[in-house]
């Protein structure tokens, strides 16, 4: 892991195109501002666990389990 030490309005560069911004700090939480392609998604890691789970999660689904998903209405 590479840890770096950044102020308040300095930035961190990733590759060429991906920027983050120490936003601002106070006490023990800091706010970063992240610039990153569209086509790069950007979570938290709460976040990207959670889509993680639910994926494999959906990747196990039977055939059977997709009727409940089906619309019943003429």
């Amino acid at each position: 892991m590479l840890v770096l030490s950044r102020h308040r309005d300095e930035s961190i560069m990733i590759g060429d195109d991906i920027v983050i911004t120490i936003v601002d700090i106070r006490g023990d939480k800091v706010r970063l501002g992240i610039e990153a392609p569209n086509d790069i998604p950007v979570h938290r890691q709460e976040v990207y666990e959670a889509i993680k789970r639910e994926n494999r999660k959906a990747n196990h689904i039977q055939p059977t389990e997709l009727n409940v998903l089906k619309d019943d209405r003429p």
